[in-house]
């Protein structure tokens, strides 16, 4: 490959990694002057590839978006990740583009180096996914989720909830997570004006936007570590969710497993937790310590916990003095 073809590529490369480029930094990435960095964004222009420039000691070079995609230059470890995600969307969490992504692929791996195709096979074969069949969801309905979280935007739409239950929900999304059968949205419940987890594909069709909304502080500065709490909690029999008159810091050590903790101000925090009886339910909660008051339970747990504060009190009562 001849220097200019070469340094033509190492330009394209670094162009592509970034959105804008001083036109002295990029000189002296490349090692040339700014005379020949010019010569080099006109010849890529001449090739098509949509270049815009601004003039002065401030100026600079931004490859923007042209009407056909362009060539992209990837370097090794882009390549393989490219390559592992692909053959990940064509097991089918995504309506419809399970065949797009073997096409892809198959194009991809027909230019891969034989040492990044070692690379790629030897992942795929040690990858074992989780028993089960991905329930795809449509792309239609992720993208709308998607842009108004990025613009801000409150979303209207049907949900069915685990247990059969229908209800119309508005909310604020703040992420999406995928896992290896679903996808998960993280949003700010406005009428019960909490944090929720909705399974996307539970929604009734593609949620309509409505009113924009200030963002919050998320309930968790991982959001997929959010939604694996939150999952680990519904998987019980017996759920329940309790207001902790405490601050969260003061409780973390003492939580049953699998329990969601969310600070909510003034000294107290949130409880989702679940277990597989309902005393080991009351019991969680009893351990814990601190006074609480029930939000969200089924009315086994009410009853168990009166019986167990009877017990308490008579055996308190009953109890030789100090």
């Amino acid at each position: 490959m001849s220097g200019v073809s070469g340094r033509l590529l190492r330009l394209l490369s670094l162009m592509q990694g970034r959105r804008d480029w001083p036109g002295a930094e990029l000189a002296d990435r490349l090692g040339v002057s700014p005379r020949t960095l010019r010569r080099d964004v006109e010849r890529l222009r001449e090739l098509g590839y949509p270049v815009d420039g601004t003039t002065g000691t401030a100026g600079g070079y931004r490859l923007r978006a042209g009407a056909a995609m362009p060539p992209l230059l990837l370097d090794d470890d882009e390549a393989v990740a490219v390559a592992v995600g692909l053959r990940t969307a064509a097991r089918g969490t995504v309506a419809g583009i399970e065949e797009t992504s073997r096409r892809a692929l198959a194009k991809l791996e027909q230019v891969l180096p034989a040492r990044l195709r070692v690379r790629v096979g030897a992942l795929h074969a040690a990858v074992v996914p989780l028993a089960g069949t991905p329930v795809a969801v449509d792309p239609e309905l992720l993208t709308t989720v998607a842009s108004a979280r990025r613009d801000h935007y409150r979303l209207r739409f049907d949900y069915l909830a685990r247990r059969g239950e229908r209800s119309r929900r508005e909310v604020e999304p703040y992420g999406l997570v995928c896992t290896d059968r679903y996808w998960y949205l993280v949003a700010w419940d406005t009428d019960r004006a909490d944090w929720r987890t909705f399974r996307v594909d539970r929604m009734g069709g593609v949620p309509a936007r409505t009113a924009r909304f200030t963002p919050r502080e998320p309930p968790h500065a991982d959001l997929a570590a959010y939604v694996a709490a939150a999952m680990d909690a519904i998987a019980f029999p017996y759920t329940a969710r309790v207001v902790l008159r405490a601050p969260a810091e003061a409780v973390a050590d003492r939580l049953p497993t699998g329990g969601v903790l969310e600070p909510v101000g003034d000294g107290a925090c949130v409880l989702r937790f679940g277990a597989e009886t309902v005393d080991w339910l009351a019991l969680s909660v009893l351990y814990i310590g601190v006074p609480f008051e029930i939000e969200e339970a089924p009315p086994e747990l009410v009853a168990r916990l009166r019986e167990l504060g009877t017990h308490a009190t008579t055996a308190a009562a009953g109890a030789p003095p100090a």
